[in-house]
């Protein structure tokens, strides 16, 4: 009864109910289903954008600014700082937060830091889950910012409706997106920092490869200075472009079809695991000796705990 009075306050925009309700998605409660069930009707209103690149590319700086530039078109906006890493701390990204205190008073901006402490389903079913509560409390816009470059981060920002890839001119930068597999999820390339040196090469680079590419869309690459505020409106445009090109294309749509798709699987997939743990505990272990003493090979023994359930 509870959790359904924080929903009902959740909906009318009440930041502490908003606030519980994604500690509950980091904590993947007993309650979670139920509450994801009466939040769904009220969802599907918001457009999300995905940023990511390497520590220190200045994509928080980037963040506060994107938030400046939406809320000047009165948009809501709702921030997802995700710690994919560590499902422990969630710290660090505190100062994430520090970051973006200038828009920390405004009623129609929530920030938070988040990491899947509990979570079963890990990032990529918390970050949706997260998404759906900021949804469903009337923000229009919601921003998920990584922490880092890696598989996590393929995975969360393949979540998002337009992506944004933050890399700092200098050699190599380029070639590092490219073998952390985000040349093939950036929509949009930002160069930031680009009041320095060698901001033209990899611009150059970027370009070399995307001809390189076989997708159909070229990516926009777009150049920015986040710290003094030059270049967001340019970033901003190229978003909406990119909208605006999904949504004629019929792309949007498809993207978004894909994602219910894997957060389905995941969800099959998380409870499968709770009901390996909770129902099958004594065979897991029998089955695991088996396995050790290589009188059973670990596909077969995984067949017999399947056929159990």
């Amino acid at each position: 009864m509870e959790a359904q009075q924080t929903v009902k306050r959740a909906l009318e925009g009440d930041r502490r109910a908003i606030a519980r309700l994604i500690s509950l998605v980091e904590d993947g409660g007993s309650e979670l289903p139920e509450v994801m069930k009466s939040l769904y009707p009220h969802t599907g209103g918001a457009y999300s954008i995905g940023i990511t690149g390497a520590p220190g590319a200045g994509k928080s700086t980037l963040t506060e600014r994107l938030i400046g530039r939406a809320r000047a078109d009165e948009h809501k906006v709702g921030v997802l700082a995700v710690d994919p890493s560590s499902p422990f701390s969630g710290g660090a990204l505190l100062g994430d937060r520090v970051r973006m205190q200038s828009h920390a008073t405004d009623p129609d901006v929530f920030i938070r830091s988040m990491a899947t402490r509990g979570h079963l389903g890990g990032i990529s079913l918390a970050t949706p889950e997260a998404v759906r509560v900021l949804d469903a409390s009337g923000k229009d816009l919601i921003v998920i910012e990584t922490v880092g470059v890696g598989q996590a981060e393929v995975e969360i920002t393949d979540a998002c409706d337009t992506t944004l890839v933050v890399l700092n001119p200098g050699w190599g930068d380029a070639v590092q997106a490219n073998k952390a597999g985000l040349m093939e999820i950036a929509d949009v390339f930002v160069v930031n920092k680009a009041d320095r040196q060698g901001t033209r090469d990899t611009v150059r680079e970027l370009n070399q490869m995307l001809e390189m590419s076989e997708s159909g869309r070229k990516p926009e690459i777009v150049e920015t200075v986040a710290t003094k505020g030059e270049g967001i409106d340019a970033l901003w445009d190229a978003i909406e472009a990119h909208r605006s090109y999904q949504n004629e294309a019929g792309l949007l749509e498809a993207r978004r079809r894909r994602r219910i798709a894997r957060e389905l699987r995941e969800i099959v997939a998380a409870r499968f695991r709770t009901r390996v743990e909770t129902e099958t505990a004594d065979l897991l272990e029998e089955l695991t000796g088996e396995v050790v003493a290589r009188r059973m090979d670990p596909y077969a023994a995984a067949e017999k705990l399947i056929a159990t359930l």
